[in-house]
Parts: C-alpha cells; sequence; structure tokens
C-alpha cells in the first residue's frame, strides 16, 4: 500500500514576489497576481467584464469625491505572502494617493471582484482570503447570474453576512452609507 505523501511547496512572499518583477521574470504584461505564496495567472478581461469594471470605476469617483480612493485594479497588499488585485477597491484617502506604498488591508472601505468566468475561484480563494485579512466588506459582482453577494463581517475565513441583490435592488457600502449603486445600471437590460 502506497501513501501518497504531499509535495513540499516554495512559498513566495510578497518581497520575493517584488524582486520576481525588478529582475524581469515577471514583466509588466504579465498578468499574474500573489495568492498566499503562489503565483497565479489572471483570466484574460472580457468586454463584459472591463465596461462593468469601467461603469463602477466612473460611479465611485463621482460619488465619492475627497471621500475615498477608487484604486482600479491595482495590487493591495496583504502582508506576508498575498497581493492580490481586486478590480476595484475603495481606500481610505491619502494625501500621496498610495505612491509611496501599497495599500493594506486597513486601508481597504470596500473590495469589488467582477466575475463572469471566475465566479467559483473567487467564492473558493478570494473571499477567505479577504476575511482572514479582515476586508470590512466585500462585493462579488456575478455578471453571468446578474446578481451582487454582498459579504460583510469578516470572521477568520469567511464573512458572517451575506446579502444577495438582484438587478433591480440598490447596494450601499456599509462604510460608504452616502453611496447608493443602482443595480439596473451594472445590468442595463433590467432598465425599464
Amino acid at each position: 500500500m502506497n501513501a501518497i505523501l504531499p509535495l513540499a511547496r516554495h512559498k513566495l512572499s510578497v518581497e520575493d514576489y517584488h524582486r520576481m518583477g525588478d529582475a524581469g521574470i515577471l514583466t509588466p504584461d504579465s498578468r499574474v497576481e500573489l495568492i498566499e505564496g503562489e503565483v497565479i495567472d489572471m483570466a484574460p478581461i472580457s468586454s463584459a467584464h472591463a465596461g462593468v469594471v469601467s461603469l463602477l470605476t466612473t460611479f465611485f469617483v463621482r460619488s465619492l469625491g475627497d471621500a475615498g480612493v477608487v484604486f482600479t485594479q491595482n495590487p493591495i497588499r496583504l502582508l506576508p505572502d498575498s497581493e492580490p488585485q481586486p478590480d476595484i477597491t475603495i481606500l481610505k484617502p491619502r494625501a500621496d494617493y498610495y505612491r509611496k506604498s501599497l495599500p493594506g488591508a486597513s486601508d481597504v472601505l470596500l473590495l469589488v471582484e467582477v466575475a463572469e468566468t471566475t465566479i467559483a475561484y473567487d467564492r473558493r480563494i478570494k473571499l477567505p482570503l479577504y476575511a482572514s485579512y479582515g476586508i470590512a466588506e466585500f462585493w462579488l459582482i456575478d455578471l453571468k447570474a446578474e446578481r451582487l453577494e454582498v459579504h460583510s463581517n469578516p470572521k477568520e475565513k469567511t464573512f458572517a453576512g451575506l446579502r444577495r441583490l438582484g438587478k433591480r435592488d440598490v447596494a450601499t457600502p456599509s462604510l460608504l452609507p452616502s453611496v447608493s449603486l443602482h443595480l439596473k445600471e451594472v445590468w442595463p437590460a433590467a432598465r425599464s
């Protein structure tokens, strides 16, 4: 009877990951992110995904004014071994707009992932990651199901709160109560 031994893996730190970029191993064209010490290829971006990210970016910039920094498809640093690139992150205002250092979990007011083909990955991998770092609220926009999942109240590797909103609902981030997104804007066919 042969027992299968798990293979040891070498996990990368955020610093290792940046050194790979500095050495040219990862290029500016590399569509990857660091998740729990592993370099993960990111899925290609479809026109529907890109359009929703652009729509949400415009919406948040207009709605927030100086109340938050809209960080679109940029990394957040979750030390020691993760640097995901969420579709949209709303950050606490900072005079340098995060030029001096990347934001961490404590800087995040809202994190948004838009999923067309990656919904299972976002639920199984990213959701527990964001919860484990105490991200206060995580929105997962499921383009195919035309639904927004609002995850709140992080507890270890999950969120205790979950609300599912449809295309006729309005979403308001808990830490940004003056902002209300009419979901019919995300799925235009719902307009009437």
